[in-house]
């Protein structure tokens, strides 16, 4: 069957091969490449990945690489058939970042580090491999010290993100700011809204995950917050729905990335990442997510209008287990359900 729509473009994300990997007993680290090939390789009745998000943190890529290196890095995924998208910049403290809400040099680390994000991402704009995508971040601070003083803090991390907002626009880039249960400031959906609000920046927007966003509803890390009933059977689809409206019709506004991803209801973390959202295999029958259904919630408005708002959708398969991650059979399954994704929301042009 010939598709119907060519928008917004299936991206796979690389980070899956570094995050949670590479430290003390942990799994080993998969290389660009490899994730490169891996991902080139899917097929889908003759659909394949558009493209690629990317972590800029090494071994896939040094945030300090130089323009001849970053040409060679754009050579290669362009040899692939395949674009870059949304690049994440490393702001945390042991990547040289330091934590948004932070003492003055943690903030003047933090806002560094997305400088050189944005400076990597302008690269490969002008060099006509990245044509939509925008530069990823969190707030880099735990939940636990962030409920130490919660107002002030929020007030801390907006203030970063303005700064980093405005060097961004220096650039011409976007941030988007996922919203995962673990970062301090993003760890609810109300607090999430707060943070955008309170930072007022054009060029500052939100990353929808749905493993993370559907952990949102459950109130994981701020149970004041749920939107489900404790003990929540997942067998009624009603109440998942109306709490999944709600969520979606608070952030979605906000909305200029997303991801699509399935999860269990379950926390998980790995290495040196903290527990967040389980993201499962696409085919989990663990999974809670109906994927092409609650992407709609994301990539609708309220009046079921598909909103157009990003050019690029992407899957997040973020501490998958290594064994799995090589299997090409992995990455066909994804494409799959990305494209029933784009067949119901997606558009033509």
């Amino acid at each position: 069957m010939t598709p119907t729509h060519n928008f917004p473009k299936l991206h796979n994300a690389m980070w899956p091969g570094l995050v949670g990997k590479g430290s003390p007993g942990a799994e080993p680290c998969i290389d660009l490449d490899t994730m490169l090939d891996l991902t080139a390789k899917a097929d889908v009745n003759g659909v394949k990945f558009d493209g690629v998000d990317i972590f800029l943190f090494s071994p896939h890529i040094d945030i300090d690489s130089s323009e001849d290196d970053l040409k060679k890095i754009a050579g290669k995924i362009q040899a692939k058939g395949l674009k870059v998208g949304s690049v994440v910049a490393p702001i945390w403290p042991p990547t040289g970042g330091g934590a948004a809400m932070g003492d003055e040099a943690e903030r003047k680390a933090f806002v560094g580090q997305v400088r050189k994000g944005c400076r990597i991402a302008k690269i490969f704009r002008d060099l006509g491999a990245r044509p939509y995508g925008v530069v990823r971040i969190d707030s880099a601070s735990g939940v636990d010290a962030w409920y130490a003083n919660p107002e002030e803090n929020t007030k801390r991390i907006a203030q970063t993100f303005r700064e980093a907002a405005d060097v961004a626009a220096g650039f011409g880039e976007f941030l988007a700011a996922e919203g995962e249960i673990c970062w301090g400031g993003m760890h609810s959906w109300r607090r999430m809204a707060q943070l955008l609000e309170l930072t007022n920046r054009p060029n500052l927007g939100f990353q929808a995950d749905m493993a993370h966003t559907l952990l949102y509803t459950m109130g994981y890390n701020a149970p004041e917050d749920a939107l489900l009933p404790e003990g929540y059977d997942w067998k009624d689809k009603s109440k998942l729905d109306e709490a999944l409206k709600k969520l979606t019709d608070t952030l979605r506004p906000w909305t200029i990335d997303f991801h699509v991803a399935q999860n269990n209801g379950t926390v998980h973390g790995s290495g040196t990442h903290d527990k967040t959202g389980r993201h499962c295999m696409a085919n989990d029958p663990t999974g809670k997510l109906d994927i092409p259904h609650v992407a709609g919630f994301w990539m609708r408005d309220s009046y079921g209008n598909v909103t157009k708002k990003f050019k690029h959708i992407c899957w997040d398969g973020c501490m998958f287990p290594n064994d799995q991650m090589m299997k090409q059979q992995t990455w066909n399954d994804i494409l799959g359900a990305m494209v029933k994704v784009r067949e119901q929301h997606g558009w033509a042009e």
